[in-house]
């Protein structure tokens, strides 16, 4: 199904979006998805993160697979986990693998602060990304750069969703482990382009 232009942004959109414009707009525009082993392997960590949907520990409440939501930003969707110490929410994003350079996850997770400060009226000012493979856990803080790169995708993938808008690929690195590698075709539509624009030199008028 294809979504409407009011319809709610999923916050897994966002990441999307700031890792490849292209994948984003595979995803949630034309409703493509394909499985790897990185895929698999994150749906197995979250799976499990989301097996106990609230406890306590050390007198810390800790919310799982948490729905939290914008208004504003017309954002929705879950935090894997949420740690209250007192009124102060603490959202923790969890992924698979081990902590590489980018920030798509930082914005998801500063996402769900905006989020989560909208609906408990409270700041909140940091959070954390889990990384399962090396079992590190990295704090966050959320920036006033870091609100506004949120902001901005948003306003991005609105305008992508809204238009319909199917970025050209970036054929480069983060290619190779994407799971959507073969319904994308990278090398073979930046091949194409390319001779678009060469055949195009050659039939320009001087």
């Amino acid at each position: 199904m294809t979504p409407e232009p009011n319809d709610p942004i999923m916050l897994s959109a966002l990441e999307h979006y700031a890792y490849c414009p292209r994948q984003c707009a595979l995803i949630h525009v034309e409703r493509v998805w394909d499985e790897n082993l990185y895929t698999m392997r994150g749906r197995d960590v979250h799976e499990h993160v989301h097996d106990d949907s609230s406890h306590e520990l050390a007198g810390v409440r800790m919310e799982r697979s948490l729905p939290v939501w914008s208004r504003r930003l017309n954002l929705t969707g879950k935090a894997d986990l949420v740690e209250f110490d007192g009124d102060c929410p603490f959202p923790v994003e969890y992924k698979t693998g081990k902590h590489r350079k980018g920030n798509p996850e930082t914005i998801q997770l500063c996402a769900q602060a905006l989020c989560l400060e909208e609906m408990f009226a409270v700041s909140v000012p940091k959070g954390a990304i889990f990384w399962h493979g090396s079992q590190e856990r990295r704090e966050v803080v959320f920036t006033d750069t870091m609100r506004q790169q949120v902001e901005d995708v948003a306003s991005a993938v609105v305008e992508m969703l809204k238009m319909r808008i199917v970025p050209p690929p970036v054929n480069d690195k983060r290619c190779d482990d994407c799971s959507l590698k073969e319904s994308c075709m990278p090398s073979i539509v930046a091949e194409r382009q390319r001779f678009n624009r060469v055949a195009g030199k050659l039939f320009e008028k001087e």
